[in-house]
């Protein structure tokens, strides 16, 4: 490591970025241009359309990259099948946003990088939104399976129950809800200690059923399972469970530490820097910080490098975003 190199947030052996190099990295749009290209391409670019190495230089403002191929032809540069198409942002923007979402440990919210950017604040939410499909898919099923030991936790997002309003509480108590979580949106996490990565996922329940699948599709049939007391973990294989009900958190190997101080950052987010998630987004949010998490340990170019790289085949438009799917749209506090 140089004298002057800072390290990065959190971790004292990584490489982090100053501000004052990041804007020598990337001093204009060109340059960024380039650094895109290479984290995507490597050496030499390839037709996004159809895959050929057959590429000519061209002198298109926007497209500098022709595929050669017969059946194609098509004018491309590195934004065509990421997030970045269609954006009419500059690419040192979209360097600069990696970097402050990479390297924000609580997150940014969307009226900080407008003003950071100097973009307007819906632009500044759209472009938070697509940098976030790629932490999304680090966190996929398709992964490898987690060889555990594992924890595995809920936690519970929204407002309490006495700060809901008249209408909601009749509305939850109309769908027989009673007390405790009744009325926020359900997030499940694995830890896997071996590695030390975690996987969430927004659920629509804490029924038996979703949980132990979400277990099923991401972990080893071999682990090592530790949870809580809760009854809808009771029968799993190799399972060890602490009771909190009796103020018992470790026993032993036997705890779930590592996911509550996971849910721990990702609610002093919630309540520090975003304030409010609608359970139509959340999804989005949790996967940024699980994202962000299993990268820690790398340098902050390699953070960077991993987010360019992620982007293959994540374009997100705003009509997308928009889109229902199937919850609410109305962003709630954490009480």
């Amino acid at each position: 490591m140089t004298a002057d190199r800072p390290k990065a947030p959190g971790k004292n052996h990584r490489e982090g970025i100053s501000l004052r190099e990041l804007f020598k990295l990337f001093p204009d749009d060109e340059t960024a241009r380039k650094w895109f290209e290479r984290m995507r391409w490597g050496d030499a670019p390839w037709c996004p359309h159809c895959g050929s190495y057959k590429v000519k230089n061209c002198t298109h403002h926007s497209m500098p990259y022709r595929c050669g191929e017969k059946d194609c032809r098509k004018r491309f540069s590195v934004r065509i099948g990421t997030p970045m198409q269609d954006t009419k942002l500059g690419y040192q923007v979209w360097a600069i946003a990696i970097y402050l979402l990479t390297t924000s440990l609580k997150g940014q919210s969307s009226m900080k990088l407008h003003r950071d950017l100097d973009v307007t604040q819906t632009t500044a939410w759209f472009l938070a939104h697509r940098i976030r499909e790629t932490f999304n898919a680090r966190t996929s099923s398709t992964t490898p399976d987690m060889s555990g030991p594992v924890e595995v936790d809920e936690a519970y997002f929204g407002g309490l129950r006495k700060n809901m309003s008249n209408s909601k509480r009749k509305e939850l108590a109309e769908q027989g809800a009673g007390r405790g979580p009744d009325g926020k949106t359900a997030v499940v996490g694995i830890k896997d200690r071996d590695t030390n990565t975690v996987r969430v996922n927004v659920v629509d329940d804490t029924q038996r059923d979703t949980l132990v699948g979400f277990i099923d599709d991401n972990i080893d049939p071999d682990a090592t399972i530790y949870t809580d007391e809760a009854t809808v973990y009771e029968g799993l294989s190799n399972h060890g469970a602490v009771k909190h009900s009796v103020k018992e958190y470790v026993n032993g190997q036997i705890h779930i530490n590592g996911m509550e101080s996971f849910w721990s950052t990702l609610k002093r987010a919630h309540k520090g820097t975003f304030h409010k998630m609608s359970p139509k987004h959340l999804n989005r949010y949790v996967q940024e910080f699980a994202g962000r998490h299993n990268v820690r340990e790398e340098d902050t170019l390699t953070q960077m490098a991993l987010v360019v790289q992620g982007f293959e085949g994540k374009r997100l438009t705003f009509d997308q975003l928009k889109m229902p799917n199937g919850r609410s749209s109305s962003a709630r506090p954490l009480m």
